[in-house]
């Protein structure tokens, strides 16, 4: 009779709450902790743990707090468990360069909700979602592969990255976007004092822009400030497209900005979709060389050329330590991805 797997979450708002709540349907036996023993409560009347609290024994602790608490929630998770440790930050190289243990994998759903907190939490939340890794060197590749496929279970299409391109990138498509929304609202409530009307009238398209500015704005002091570096360089960027936006307005300059218009309508159309399901899927076997990071490289790799993994497993021979992963892929992309991975010194099987 196998002995049912067990998950640790610290922290039980909206993110910790549907990790549980997800991990717990697919049949992991979750416990978790919370500062606040109402949620703690919640989470056990919801069933979305089985009990208060941490298995040293655990597969795996997922870290669940605000970014400026990572790194000693991380290592006291640690301290505390034998098993892998991950966190969910929306900002990564202050933890992942603090920890250098190679039971530790830096993460983060790029997923959420209006809602909050445990009530909020929704075992499907994760479906579709992109769910960022950042191993680094020390970072052991059966540790990764782990993360990996349980990641996978809640549904999320994984991309491997460095935690500080990871920080670059996300100040542009989420921290400097809140920012923006919340200033935009701003202006819009300062005008409300002159015209009462200005609120009432907003469209569906000013909503859909402001909508992110109505999250509790006590996460992003920390986000700010963990993140500042990237934030600051992405907001000169901004500034400096807006003066080029006014200069244009400003001067009339009618083909220059139908010009400026069109490269974003372009760009936006480029973004991509969530990944949809695969239904004609096949095996590929790609033995791991003897090097550091190399499972997580194969993820890297399949971001970087738009290849949907459906499944990922890492599989260890008997008679040594080197692995094989296993993946699943939409047969139209296994070429692809097989000339990718030869390029990069991989050797997969057929």
């Amino acid at each position: 009779m196998s002995v049912q797997k067990s998950v640790n979450i610290v922290g039980l708002g909206l993110i910790g709450g549907s990790i549980a709540a997800r991990l717990t349907q697919v049949g992991f036996r979750v416990q978790g902790i919370d500062p606040l023993a109402s949620r703690q409560d919640e989470a056990l009347e919801f069933g979305y743990i089985s009990a208060v609290g941490l298995d040293a024994d655990a597969l795996i602790t997922f870290v669940s707090v605000p970014v400026s608490q990572l790194v000693t929630e991380v290592e006291e998770a640690l301290r505390a468990t034998k098993g892998i440790v991950t966190d969910v930050g929306s900002v990564k190289a202050p933890v992942v360069q603090a920890i250098a243990d190679s039971r530790f994998v830096g993460g983060h759903p790029m997923a959420g909700s209006e809602l909050e907190g445990i009530q909020g939490a929704d075992a499907e939340l994760f479906e579709g979602a992109t769910w960022i890794l950042t191993p680094t060197d020390s970072t052991d590749d059966k540790v990764f592969s782990e993360v990996a496929s349980i990641v996978q279970l809640m549904g999320a299409n994984i991309l491997a990255v460095t935690a500080e391109h990871h920080d670059r990138l996300i100040a542009v498509v989420s921290h400097v976007p809140h920012l923006a929304a919340a200033t935009l609202m701003s202006v819009a409530d300062a005008r409300s004092e002159e015209h009462a009307s200005v609120l009432r009238m907003a469209a569906g398209g000013f909503r859909d822009m402001t909508r992110i500015a109505s999250s509790k704005p006590g996460i992003w002091l920390d986000i700010c400030r963990e993140n500042r570096v990237a934030i600051l360089e992405t907001l000169d960027d901004f500034i400096a497209e807006l003066g080029q936006l006014r200069a244009i307005i400003d001067g009339t300059k009618t083909g220059e900005l139908e010009s400026f218009l069109s490269k974003a309508r372009k760009a936006r159309s480029h973004l991509p979709a969530r990944v949809r399901s695969l239904e004609d899927v096949e095996e590929v076997r790609i033995p791991i060389p003897d090097r550091p990071g190399a499972a997580a490289e194969i993820f890297t790799l399949a971001a970087a050329l738009n290849v949907n993994l459906a499944s990922f497993e890492v599989v260890h021979s008997a008679e040594g330590e080197r692995g094989v992963a296993i993946v699943l892929v939409d047969q139209s992309q296994v070429e692809l991805l097989r000339g990718g991975l030869i390029g990069r010194g991989f050797k997969p099987g057929r």
